[in-house]
């Protein structure tokens, strides 16, 4: 009888650390978000707008990102700005910009932190809208559009 639970016991023992180990709480993935915003939205010909974008990776603020840029443009251009833009507090990376030309326009703020990648676009207003762009892509993302679609014919997929 001792020898038999002499044998048990380490076996019993390693199932009930097994078990308490199954029990912690896992945590749960984290996620790099980006709220962009334009302030305001609609402006007039040489008006400021403030472009904000707040980074949060979970709960955290995210002071640090490896790369924030804004990327803008005017609907149907084929010319893109992008503006590198730097941390100003609490993870709000933002740029102050004005417009010498009337039109709807977009921007994407692409930024690159813990690892991760996240491109939120929006879309506002220098004065009176132009026509805005088909189902509201860029020029550059149709043109990867039209350049995988032609690699797929040739490749027969």
């Amino acid at each position: 009888m001792r020898r038999l639970l002499v044998t048990l016991m380490p076996v019993l023992l390693g199932l009930l650390a097994t078990a308490c180990a199954q029990q912690e709480v896992e945590e749960e993935p984290q996620f790099l978000e980006v709220e962009l915003t334009a302030n305001p939205e609609k402006a007039q010909l040489n008006e400021e707008i403030t472009f904000e974008a707040k980074v949060t990776y979970g709960t955290e603020e995210v002071k640090d990102a490896d790369e924030v840029k804004f990327e803008i443009w005017r609907s149907q251009a084929e010319e893109h700005e992008k503006i590198v833009v730097e941390h100003d507090e609490n993870g709000i990376y933002s740029l102050d910009k004005s417009f010498g030309e009337e039109g709807t326009y977009y921007i994407i703020a692409h930024v690159t932190a813990r690892s991760m990648h996240n491109m939120p676009k929006i879309e506002f207003v220098i004065g009176n809208p132009s026509e805005p762009e088909e189902n509201g892509k860029s020029t550059e993302m149709n043109d990867m559009e039209e350049h995988d679609t032609q690699k797929d014919e040739k490749s027969g997929h």
